[in-house]
Formats: structure tokens, C-alpha cells, sequence
């Protein structure tokens, strides 16, 4: 099923919740805990080690192509239980959703109201999101990758940039943690990448910026969202092999410790990890997939 989010009628989807409003998680996971020994407060039961998400309902951003990282993570969510739902900005999410046997939407995620037109439809079709993986970014058919010096790159260039890397990414997490926050339950992964947070190349400050940008706000909302039970991780991938993947990008994954570009399959695997009940003791984290690239300080032959 696909449904274009840009055409919905919000007039009568049921009332947005209030995400100004504090969540009520911490009452809820008062009564059942368990009390430490030496301590005044109860600490909370820890959650079953278990990568299975039967049932719960999972969001995954920038899923248009079937070579991407998007792809490959909405497939292995639903291969572990999730009621997945894929978004994209072009109506090619169409195939994807039916190969996939999960729900489609179409929407700009940089629009503020179409997000919100977004929240409401997965909400009404599938029910409340627990889990949300912000995986667009970088270059789609909408929206080209901007490859250009600071010193001949146009504000407006500049923008876009950080409005599809950064903004959609907290547009889509505003959406949900408030409803996350209510059932004292959720996963939210954010897609960084090594340029930025780790590295960078000429010509892509704005890309770079952005990423970083992710990371920032990975960290600050998992610290907003850890007493609720939400926990906020990143996933940073270097070289991947994807549609996208440049003849240049291809020679550098080569040089990797691993000596090859990554695959998407190799990435969702992370950040399905990140989503699951099994790493309810990580947040606020931000995990490099680069095949050791970051590590290494200089290449010796």
C-alpha cells in the first residue's frame, strides 16, 4: 500500500499530540521496577535481550532505492516483526513498498507539514511508531548532491544541504518522541556518516556540516528521551556501495583495512541492532561501519 502523504486530508485525523508535553514514562516505569540495595529509587527492570520487534511499528526515511541503506534496513526490521513503513520524496516508492510487502508514503521531508501529514497517515494506517530509523539524506532524484568549494557555494546550496541531511531529521523525530515518550518505549537511529563527524573531503562542508549536525542532535535528544525509555543512536557509515556509489567512492572503498567498499545489508545489520529491545543499554552513541578506515592513521604499502 502507498499512500502520498502530501494530498492527505489532516481535517479528520485524530488531534496531533501535544510533544511539549512531558512523557508519562517515568510513572509507568516506577511500577515495575525493583528496588537496589543502598538506593532511594527504584531502578527499572532491564528489557529482554532479544532482537525481535513482533509487532511494533517501524519508520524508515529515504527508502526509494533498492540498492540503498533505507532498503536494506526496512527489509531486515520486517524480517524481525516490525509493521514497517518506507518513505520517500518520489512516487518510485511504489515498487519498493510492494517488494518489500510493507506500507509506502510519499513526502517531503523538509516540509514541516508534510511531515506532520506524514505522522498522521502512518499513525491511522499502521499505529503509533516505536521505532524510527532517519536515514534521508544525502542526494536523491529530487534533490542532487552538491559537490562544491565554500568559497563558489551559494546559501541556497548551503541549505538544501542541511535542510535533507540535518533538518529532515529532526523534523521526523519531533513527530514521534512525543508519542514514544507516553508508552515509555521507542528506538530512534539516526544516519550520520564518517564525513563530518569524523573526516571530510573538499567540496563537501555542507554535507559534512550536516552529518556533524546529526551526531549533535543524536546526543542531546538521547539525553532528553533517556528517562522516558527511549534511547537515540547514530550510525555512521564510510564507503558503501550503493546505486549511488561514484567510480571515486568505489576506488576509495578499495583502500579500506577491509579492502572494499561497504554494503547496505552490512549497514541496516547495525542500525537494526540499535533498534532492537537488545541494546536498550545504548544511547547517545554513535557507531562508525567503515571497515576500519577511521582508524587507521596512514596507509603504508
Amino acid at each position: 500500500m502507498v499512500i502520498d502523504a502530501r494530498g492527505s486530508d489532516r481535517s479528520g485525523s485524530r488531534p496531533r499530540r501535544d510533544v511539549s508535553r512531558p512523557g508519562l514514562a517515568r510513572r509507568a516505569r516506577a511500577l515495575s521496577a525493583t528496588a537496589v540495595p543502598g538506593q532511594d529509587e527504584p531502578a527499572p527492570l532491564p528489557e529482554p535481550v532479544t532482537m525481535r520487534l513482533d509487532g511494533r511499528v517501524a519508520l524508515v526515511t529515504g527508502a526509494g532505492s533498492a540498492d540503498g541503506i533505507g532498503y536494506a534496513t526496512a527489509r531486515r526490521l520486517a524480517d524481525l516483526g516490525a509493521r514497517v513503513a518506507i518513505v520517500s520524496t518520489t512516487r518510485r516508492i511504489h515498487e519498493r513498498a510492494g517488494e518489500l510487502g510493507v506500507t509506502g508514503f510519499v513526502a517531503d521531508l523538509t516540509d514541516e507539514s508534510e511531515v506532520g501529514a506524514l505522522a498522521d497517515a502512518v499513525t491511522e494506517q499502521l499505529g503509533d511508531v516505536e521505532v524510527l530509523v532517519n536515514n534521508a539524506g544525502l542526494a536523491s532524484r529530487a534533490s542532487p548532491e552538491v559537490l562544491r568549494p565554500v568559497a563558489q557555494l551559494s546559501y541556497d546550496e548551503w541549505r538544501g544541504e542541511i535542510d535533507r541531511n540535518l533538518n529532515t531529521a529532526f523534523l521526523c523525530s519531533r513527530a514521534f518522541i512525543g508519542g514514544m515518550a507516553e508508552r515509555g518505549w521507542g528506538r530512534i537511529v539516526n544516519l550520520a556518516a564518517t564525513a563530518g563527524p569524523v573526516n571530510a573531503l573538499p567540496t563537501e562542508a555542507a554535507y559534512a556540516a550536516a552529518k556533524a549536525g546529526v551526531v549533535g542532535l543524536t546526543r542531546a535528544l538521547a539525553m532528553e528521551m533517556i528517562a522516558d525509555g527511549v534511547t537515540v543512536n547514530a550510525v555512521a557509515p564510510g564507503t558503501i556501495h550503493t546505486a549511488a556509489s561514484t567510480v571515486a567512492e568505489l576506488k576509495q572503498g578499495m583502500g579500506t583495512p577491509v579492502g572494499r567498499p561497504g554494503t547496505p545489508d552490512e549497514v541496516a545489520a547495525a542500525i537494526a541492532f540499535l533498534c532492537s529491545p537488545a541494546a536498550s543499554y545504548i544511547t547517545g552513541q554513535m557507531l562508525v561501519v567503515d571497515g576500519g578506515n577511521s582508524v587507521r592513521e596512514a596507509q603504508f604499502r
